[in-house]
């Protein structure tokens, strides 16, 4: 093979073995050998060496084939671990159990997501005021493979129309379908080209939503920056959509949407330059020829319209207001001068929610739901006593409901579905799970710890009653710790599976996230990035310290900006833990920026043109950057090759370089999920397989010949 032609050759032969372990098999791997391509970057006078980029080419045959060598060798690993289709198997028993969404009215009918337990993707239904049940929409005939998902679904104000986003292969570019709900005929109305978008109807007529100008490179990973918020209306073509917002090429906003009040008075409008941050307009609809008007001509705060009341206006703020509130406005006079307290701010960080007449002020406690209803006059009518310690959804409906419905779940128990009477402040039992999983048998703790700087950061522990605390628990440490992004607990199937095998899930809450507002958040961004990781590695110590595990029975996992922490992680201490599973993970920060829609992270991370400080500080965690000869951890790292929000490129160059520097025996590997992006609408059967490799290859480099408790029904060995 001619290395220009085809950069894939095949390295010397690299045992795999663990210390200690009784392994009877090791496993062989032939790393592929990754060609180096010298691109150099000159910052403030520093160059640095990119011996990678050519796998930022993501149409190249070049990259497809190093993709292809990767997922061979991969595979081939993974083929041989002994308990892979066992962990496979049961994924997929405790899996197979009838999943139902709550209800939602629209028109006629009343509509509700199901999954009969191992279809790749939810169902939509309906049910007629007769009570006939019937199908709606099955993302499952979509494609043969299952993965094309559906996304957002938006009813016109009668609900005789409905238009659904579609995405294909896991992109985040969709297409817009619509279709008379009443006979689900699909009419000629198809949108293509519709990026970060939501659908709001105006009426029947016609319906906004947000897009880019498609790149005039790769789609994939092409930079786009200029959002724009378009009008269509009805039985017209795309071509003549109007642009209602984004157009001025002066002021970028990389992300642009559009919202209509209940009562279709008034269409809001939010722009922003980053992920955090906007600006907000409304328009008088009622009005003919009406005029944009400004609420907020700034980006300090994240600011938006939940209600109305003919003109009063009810925002949700963070203006001066770091837990946020909620504050009332005459809209024709809305700029924040005016605004008067309708909820105020509390110590505990406010996400409200509006439905049947009421506000629902759901706080967040130490990461646990609790919840407040009020009137529109702002009387406190009573604390929601829920079913337990967690986190609840939902509270969420139109202002004529007669009924609400929520979510309860948490760490070891299944997510239920609530009806809830808004005037008697009663609920009761919608919806519960018949799965095979008996929450009693396992508990949750939550604990503080101090970091680095002598933060208090809480966790939650979870893990099998009676579980021995001897330093010899396989434990996965998950965290973010990013983008204002809440960590609360949830139910996971993946997860109950893994405990199941007498494993430990602990979950910090690490700043830059949002468990306390927008002090917690911003004390994790940008030169205080540092402050994510420091939490997360004096979250493994204190696992360790308190003998819930140890370094040879620890892994550490997180996804996108998660991804990011455990490269840092990883690099930063090595020694800490067994195993690293950075999933389609933010790693190269130095270029971020440069793909799709990534310069809108910048809020969070800075770049590297910002400052010499900035690019310093940058290049210091940068995980691509920061791979040095060394015994590394056991890594998988994981990604799909359409991914075009965090491109693959990240993981591709992370994995080149760790190969290259592997120093110890454990080994480095990369899984490359084909037709798959950033996760959204992944193939339930997708996921399986995947879980089943990460929880596998977790185990087997921990030391396990065998499951530490192998499934009871009758599995293939």
């Amino acid at each position: 093979m001619k290395k220009l032609i085809f950069p894939i050759l095949v390295a010397s032969t690299l045992i795999i073995s663990c210390k200690k372990t009784e392994l009877k098999k090791s496993i062989e791997v032939n790393y592929p050998e990754t060609a180096k391509k010298p691109v150099v970057d000159e910052y403030f006078g520093t160059k640095v060496t990119d011996n990678y980029r050519w796998l930022e080419d993501d149409r190249s045959k070049e990259t497809e084939a190093w993709v292809k060598a990767e997922n061979e060798v991969t595979f081939d690993y993974l083929s041989k671990i002994p308990y892979r289709e066992q962990l496979k198997e049961r994924l997929s028993e405790l899996w197979n159990y009838e999943k139902v969404g709550t209800p939602f009215k629209e028109g006629d009918f009343t509509y509700f997501y199901k999954n009969n337990g191992l279809q790749n993707q939810y169902v939509l239904y309906r049910t007629s005021k007769e009570g006939k049940e019937e199908i709606f929409l099955d993302p499952n005939t979509f494609s043969e493979d299952g993965t094309t998902s559906l996304g957002s679904v938006s009813f016109s104000k009668d609900g005789s129309i409905v238009a659904y986003s579609i995405s294909e292969g896991g992109s985040d570019w969709r297409k817009i379908i619509v279709m008379n709900a009443k006979n689900k005929e699909i009419v000629g109305d198809t949108i293509v080209d519709v990026k970060f978008s939501g659908i709001a109807w105006k009426g029947n007529e016609g319906f906004y939503y947000s897009s880019y100008d498609k790149p005039k490179g790769s789609e994939l990973s092409a930079k786009t920056d200029q959002h724009k918020l378009y009008y269509h209306k009805l039985n017209t073509p795309q071509s003549s959509d109007e642009v209602i917002f984004g157009a001025t090429p002066e002021e970028k906003n990389r992300y642009v949407g559009g919202y209509l009040t209940e009562d279709d008075k008034y269409l809001i409008i939010s722009a922003s330059t980053s992920t955090s941050g906007n600006k907000l307009f409304l328009k008088d609809l009622s009005a003919p020829n009406s005029k944009l008007v400004t609420v907020l001509n700034n980006y300090d705060s994240d600011t938006y319209v939940i209600d109305n009341r003919g003109e009063t206006l009810y925002l949700v703020t963070n203006l001066n207001a770091p837990n946020k509130k909620v504050v009332t406005v005459n809209a024709k006079s809305p700029t924040p001068k005016n605004w008067k307290d309708f909820i105020a701010e509390t110590e505990n960080v406010l996400s409200p929610s509006t439905g049947a007449g009421y506000f629902f002020a759901k706080y967040m406690v130490d990461a646990i739901s609790k919840v407040k209803q009020y009137d529109f006059d702002g009387k406190l009518i009573r604390d929601v006593k829920l079913p337990g310690v967690g986190s609840a959804g939902g509270f969420g409906g139109k202002t004529n409901a007669k009924e609400l419905y929520f979510s309860f779940s948490n760490y070891s128990t299944p997510t239920s579905s609530y009806k809830f009477n808004p005037k008697e402040g009663t609920y009761e039992l919608y919806w519960k799970p018949a799965i095979s999983f008996n929450p009693n048998d396992y508990e949750s703790k939550q604990v503080f710890y101090t970091s680095k700087d002598g933060t208090k950061i809480p966790m939650i522990i979870t893990y099998k009653k009676g579980t021995e605390m001897n330093g010899k628990n396989p434990t996965i440490l998950y965290g973010y710790g990013g983008f204002n992004v809440s960590l609360t607990p949830s139910f996971s199937i993946t997860n109950a599976v893994w405990m199941e095998q007498g494993g430990i899930y602990a979950v910090p809450n690490l700043r830059g996230g949002g468990e306390y507002g927008k002090k917690w958040h911003k004390a994790g961004t940008q030169l205080q990035k540092q402050n994510v990781f420091d939490d997360f590695i004096a979250a493994a110590e204190y696992l360790i310290k308190e003998n819930y595990t140890s370094s040879d029975y620890l892994a550490i996992r997180g996804g996108s900006n998660g991804g990011l922490l455990v490269g840092a992680t990883m690099t930063q201490r090595p020694d800490l833990m067994k195993v690293a599973l950075p999933a389609v993970g933010v790693l190269d920060m130095l270029r971020y920026h440069t793909f799709t829609a990534g310069a809108g992270w910048a809020y969070d991370y800075g770049t590297a043109e910002q400052s010499k400080e900035m690019f310093e500080y940058l290049k210091g965690y940068s995980p691509v950057h920061n791979v040095k000869k060394e015994a590394y951890p056991a890594t998988m790292v994981t990604t799909g090759d359409h991914d075009d929000r965090v491109v693959p490129a990240h993981s591709f160059k992370f994995a080149a370089e760790l190969q290259d520097n592997q120093q110890g025996d454990n080994p480095v590997l990369i899984r490359i999920e084909t037709n798959a992006g950033h996760g959204a609408g992944t193939p339930v059967s997708k996921t399986i397989e995947q879980y089943a490799d990460i929880f596998g290859f977790t185990l087997f480099n921990m030391g396990f010949e065998a499951l530490p408790n192998p499934p009871k029904s009758k599995l293939k060995s």
